[in-house]
């Protein structure tokens, strides 16, 4: 008979391995947006480990969380940061439970003590927490097609204006081999877009979107019309919905949740912000220009000319440039690397000095 090899300690788990436990753990109990936000909060954690050395979760002390708490303060909004420590204060309190870390190691996880206004929503929609809401959403039984999931759908790849939003028609979105939506300046009959004509253009859309819209046109929608007789496509009971109306969907559509826990650590059945009331206060819900601001800066990062970004979502350059890109330090620094790859690189193989003797 073999001699059984000796189980690894727990201590003895890396960052990376102790992550991957964490979350197999809370496969059950939690949906796949949830597991998909916290897993893009906790690889930021675990690629700071290996660059200062921390090899397995057993060398962890309270001042390693401390110093991880400085560094993600200096690089993003406090209700980011918030979030991101509660995350890992539960892993922390997980690495306890199995014995891999000292007792206590959980409580020496600073949580930021905001202020009222950095619990403003005043921050962008960040695409790690746009896609677990749209994957939230695209695998839910109960919201999947809802006017919720419409709406973050239509908002997050159009990058369009509250108002643009609130002016579609069932007649404007084209949902067959090419799916696209039309934005149409009404003003006469109440929906004018900002820029008036020059607002008018058709945004394609993705199929999966498409689909979405179509399910939520044949199942959720309020079959209803405005006081012109215009069948508006996000409707209430009541038909349009005013502006302040539209603005609180959104604040309700992306609160988060709705797919898992609260990064603010309160239970959503008691939470006041839940409420149609109350759902602005939320730190970490998105008024419809907080999900523009947040698709303009993915687009931009997915590599889009600003040229392309700025027909699509009916702004100019140089508005983009001062207004809409909110990408963060290290966002920036991979776009700027990826441009340098894509457009000059073919320039720098022209300086071969090989080259220059036969010329």
């Amino acid at each position: 008979m073999s001699r059984n090899r000796r189980r690894r300690d727990p201590e003895e788990f890396t960052p990376r391995e102790a992550v991957q436990r964490y979350l197999r753990r809370r496969e059950a109990d939690s949906t796949e947006g949830s597991l998909h936000g916290w897993e893009y909060r906790l690889k930021l954690w675990i690629e700071w480990c290996e660059s200062v050395g921390i090899v397995t979760v057993g060398q962890l002390r309270p001042y390693d969380m401390d110093e991880y708490y400085e560094i993600r303060a200096s690089d993003v909004a406090p209700a980011t940061l918030e979030g991101e420590m509660w995350t890992l204060k539960k892993l922390a309190g997980f690495l306890e439970d199995l014995g891999a870390v000292e007792d206590g190691l959980a409580d020496s996880v600073r949580i930021p003590d905001l202020d009222p206004e950095d619990r403003s929503n005043n921050a962008k929609l960040h695409t790690e927490d746009a896609v677990a809401l749209l994957k939230f959403y695209r695998n839910s039984e109960k919201h999947y097609g809802t006017r919720a999931h419409a709406f973050l759908e239509l908002a997050w790849f159009t990058g369009a204006r509250q108002g643009g939003l609130r002016a579609l028609d069932i007649r404007d979105v084209h949902l067959g081999d090419q799916p696209y939506a039309d934005f149409r300046h009404r003003p006469e009959s109440g929906t004018p877009l900002k820029n008036k004509l020059g607002g008018e253009r058709p945004v394609a859309l993705r199929p999966e979107t498409a689909e979405v819209v179509r399910f939520y046109i044949r199942n959720n929608r309020y079959d209803v019309r405005d006081e012109n007789g215009r069948q508006p496509l996000l409707a209430s009971a009541k038909g349009r919905p005013g502006k302040n109306t539209l603005r609180v969907w959104s604040y309700l559509a992306t609160e988060p949740c709705l797919m898992g826990e609260c990064p603010h650590g309160k239970e959503r059945a008691s939470c006041e912000w839940t409420e149609y009331a109350h759902a602005s206060k939320c730190p970490s819900s998105r008024s419809p220009h907080r999900i523009r601001t947040g698709t303009v800066t993915w687009l931009l990062n997915r590599g889009w000319p600003p040229e392309d970004v700025a027909e699509r979502v009916n702004a100019t350059v140089k508005t983009i440039e001062e207004h809409y890109d909110k990408a963060d330090p290290e966002e920036r620094r991979r776009r700027l690397r990826d441009r340098m790859e894509k457009r000059r690189r073919p320039l720098i193989e022209s300086l071969d000095l090989e080259d220059l003797d036969h010329e």
